[in-house]
């Protein structure tokens, strides 16, 4: 039998309007504490953005998703959490805040292969 081992995902929403509450899917995070094993996956649908709010920042939203893959990364594109292990900055981008895109609940469950999980999450739950 093969090891499955525990992941932990949370999904990267999108708030235009952060006053209005509404808000729809633009990615998923994804970590896997036996594999050291952190990465985001986005994908931005413009039309949903648009009809939620016509003068919406496409490029800073689309900005906004790429530091958080870049975060996930680790290295020069982390910035501050360059030199924090996995788990941190898992941590850090699971926690709450109130900017145009932010983390949803988190939800675990058990994995072979922590980046397929990425990619299989994206198609079920964004794309």
């Amino acid at each position: 039998m093969t090891r499955r081992d525990v992941f932990e995902y949370a999904l990267l929403r999108v708030v235009p309007r952060v006053e209005r509450g509404e808000c729809f899917n633009a990615g998923v995070l994804v970590y896997c504490r036996a594999h050291s094993f952190v990465a985001a996956r986005t994908y931005l649908d413009e039309a949903k953005l648009k009809a939620l709010d016509p003068d919406a920042d496409v490029v800073g939203v689309r900005a906004a998703l790429r530091a958080v893959e870049g975060v996930c990364g680790g290295g020069a594109e982390a910035g501050q959490a360059a030199g924090d292990d996995a788990g941190r900055r898992f941590r850090w981008l699971i926690a709450p805040r109130s900017t145009v895109v932010q983390p949803g609940a988190v939800h675990s469950g058990l994995t072979t292969d922590p980046a397929g999980e990425v990619e299989r999450l994206l198609d079920l739950l964004v794309r």
